[in-house]
């Protein structure tokens, strides 16, 4: 279990990191979201001990970092896939971090084998490509078989089979065997599939922390795709304060504020055939931009045509510009 309590962290006159609370339980997998520079990576630094709170406290197991006395047991982290000896072969880089420990060669091979570096594990990590970098600190978080597991971006440069890989090995770590798992990434996709919990943090404060199902839709409007001959007029018999109905196409209405129960009986009532009725549930990425939008610190020029489009559309391309970097 990892537990922050009012954690804050200053660089000189910025806030990195601004009074937050949060804990990451056992048995699931806690997904950490949030724009460049939000706070994400110096939140996970305090927790391993690389960075010193300003303010407040986080522990893991009950314990700051430093005081564990067999920390890889305890925590696994891969905060930075590149900090490593380039000289080293894998397989000496992660005997070394095992001798730290008193961790013999069989966990050595089982974490080689496990994470697919068997042809490599000889090789100079120096010429490593970005996806065996990636695999290679996958590989040193886990040598210590640890209870907490930390991941800042696990899945970048990884192919889909590795992608799938990393998604399977935290829910089963979690689920299976009741272990703390916290991870980033910009992948919405990916992390909408793999988490089960989510915290949100933009611009160093806590946005949203909650179940992902629960996230999307408190951050997401509903809507209802609903197509009929008679569009027209079921959008004039829709249409209220409450509800906003929007033609997407011929005979096509996208409807906000109604559910698709109350449609249908509006339809039926009123004789208006129905070709389509379907209830459109947000997505995470829909969410994240929503929850998001105000915190963004870092933004790319619109594209050729952005400024025709609703509002709303600017921030969403001007999030993902810098993100998927």
């Amino acid at each position: 279990m990892i537990e922050a309590h009012d954690l804050t962290k200053r660089y000189g006159s910025k806030t990195a990191v601004d009074g937050i609370s949060f804990t990451v339980q056992p048995g699931r997998v806690t997904g950490f979201l949030g724009p460049n520079g939000a706070g994400k990576s110096t939140t996970m630094r305090m927790i391993v001990g690389l960075d010193r709170p300003t303010h407040g406290t986080v522990t893991v197991n009950g314990r700051p970092y430093a005081e564990h006395r067999s920390p890889l047991t305890q925590v696994g982290a891969l905060l930075e896939a590149k900090a490593v000896h380039t000289g080293r072969s894998a397989r000496n880089h992660l005997r070394a971090i095992a001798a730290t420990h008193g961790i013999g060669d069989k966990r050595v091979n089982e974490v080689i084998s496990m994470t697919g570096l068997d042809t490599v594990a000889k090789r100079r990590v120096g010429g490593f490509s970005l996806g065996m970098g990636q695999r290679l600190g996958i590989a040193a978080a886990l040598v210590g078989d640890p209870q907490t597991l930390i991941l800042d971006e696990p899945v970048n440069g990884l192919d889909p089979e590795g992608v799938l890989w990393v998604r399977n090995l935290v829910k089963y770590l979690a689920a299976s065997e009741g272990r703390t798992v916290f991870l980033s990434s910009h992948l919405m996709s990916e992390m909408a599939v793999t988490a089960d919990h989510l915290i949100v943090i933009g611009r160093g404060k806590i946005i949203a922390d909650g179940p992902v199902d629960t996230v999307i839709s408190e951050a997401t409007r509903a809507t209802v795709r609903v197509r009929s001959p008679q569009a027209t007029d079921l959008a004039a018999r829709l249409a209220g304060p409450a509800v906003t109905v929007t033609p997407a196409e011929d005979g096509l209405l996208e409807v906000h504020g109604a559910t698709a129960a109350e449609v249908g009986e509006i339809a039926a009532a009123s004789g208006i055939v129905l070709h389509e009725l379907t209830p459109l549930q947000g997505s995470l990425e829909d969410a994240y931009m929503s929850l998001t939008s105000e915190a963004v610190e870092y933004h790319s020029a619109a594209l050729p045509g952005e400024e025709s489009r609703h509002a709303g559309a600017h921030a969403a391309a001007t999030t993902t510009g810098e993100d998927a970097r």
